[in-house]
């Protein structure tokens, strides 16, 4: 019996990509392991016990493991899905490690030289420990190449898969547009950009712009809103934080158009969940937007008002001519995470 334990520390932040990616991904590798030749082992946050379901085998994690962790001697592969990690296998060489990278934003955020050398120097720490290394795009790929030495080991491309959207739904608190409106989602900090779609309401007031997701910079959040005042389109704007799945469905199927202007991304999960339900989708030209995006997205290749007023006027008319809704969903549905658990797996059984 092959054992395997799938990191999942990073689900003890909810409502964040890297929790989506830890259940989705996880609950699709159960379905790949062959029974009775492959097990896995969720390691945990105390919050996420059960997440995978009751009678599964689950390791619980706390902060004192940074130093120790738990003895690992019946396990054959630990899986770290988390480029930077404190949660690697050090003192057991004999367990071989398979380390996710989602991205090196570090170097497209605005960070002093000296924390970019202290990420950098924690990611390779983690490279150097590692047997197979993945990535979440090639874009990502190219950029461990040229800035981590993989010492030849092999670097794999494996694609995200698209959220599975729950049933469409607002609650009796939930905020329910008044106008057609632009749908934006993800945590609330610089590198999202959010603050330049306000341009696009000062000339389309016939439009509210919705922005979900959790505030993690509130200086940020401030000068969204005290842009939005200068520009007089307050009134137009709602930032929710946090939306439950069922909300976020709806405001995904119900939206006129969804915008991510992000400048730094390893993939994008909203973009693959926006497609797929067959949404307009416009994205900013930067990291690996244009991966994913492809040719079914339409793309802000910079952020002055009047560019990106054409971007959209242009693109949503292509979207109804060409009547692109049928693609767009066929494009979103490409990215499985069926497909990506199967080849997660082979790199797993690679190692054995």
């Amino acid at each position: 019996m092959k054992k395997i334990v799938f990191d999942c520390e990073r689900m003890k932040y909810a409502s964040t990509g890297l929790y989506h990616f830890s259940l989705n991904l996880g609950s699709a590798l159960m379905k790949k392991a062959i029974e009775g030749e492959e097990a896995l082992t969720f390691f945990v946050p105390p919050n996420a016990i059960g997440a995978f379901g009751k009678d599964l085998s689950y390791l619980k994690q706390h902060s004192l493991q940074k130093l120790y962790l738990p003895s690992l001697k019946e396990f054959d592969i630990w899986h770290a899905t988390y480029q930077s990690s404190d949660y690697v296998p050090r003192r057991n060489k004999k367990i071989k490690v398979v380390l996710s990278i989602h991205d090196l934003n570090f170097f497209y955020e605005n960070k002093s030289e000296k924390k970019r050398e202290k990420y950098l120097r924690h990611l390779q720490q983690n490279v150097d420990r590692s047997d197979a290394i993945i990535c979440i795009s090639d874009f990502c790929r190219q950029d461990v190449l040229q800035h981590c030495d993989t010492h030849g080991k092999p670097v794999h491309v494996i694609y995200n898969g698209t959220n599975s959207l729950k049933a469409p739904a607002l609650t009796q608190l939930s905020y329910k547009p008044k106008k057609p409106f632009l749908f934006s989602l993800g945590s609330i900090c610089r590198k999202k950009n959010f603050h330049v779609l306000l341009q696009l309401l000062t000339q389309n007031n016939g439009l509210e712009l919705i922005i979900a997701g959790r505030p993690d910079d509130l200086d940020y959040l401030e000068y969204i809103r005290q842009s939005a005042q200068q520009l007089k389109v307050a009134e137009y704007l709602r930032i929710l934080g946090p939306i439950n799945e069922h909300e976020k469905s709806w405001y995904y199927s119900n939206c006129y158009a969804f915008a991510f202007p992000s400048i730094a991304e390893g993939f994008g999960l909203p973009v693959a969940e926006a497609m797929s339900v067959g949404k307009p989708v416009f994205l900013s030209d930067k990291t690996a937007l244009p991966e994913i995006g492809r040719n079914m997205a339409f793309y802000f290749r910079d952020f002055s008002a009047d560019h990106m007023q054409n971007v959209f006027l242009s693109g949503m008319e292509e979207y109804i001519r060409n009547d692109m809704h049928t693609a767009i969903r066929e494009h979103g549905a490409s990215f499985s995470w069926d497909k990506a658990a199967g080849e997660y797996m082979e790199v797993y059984r690679s190692l054995y």
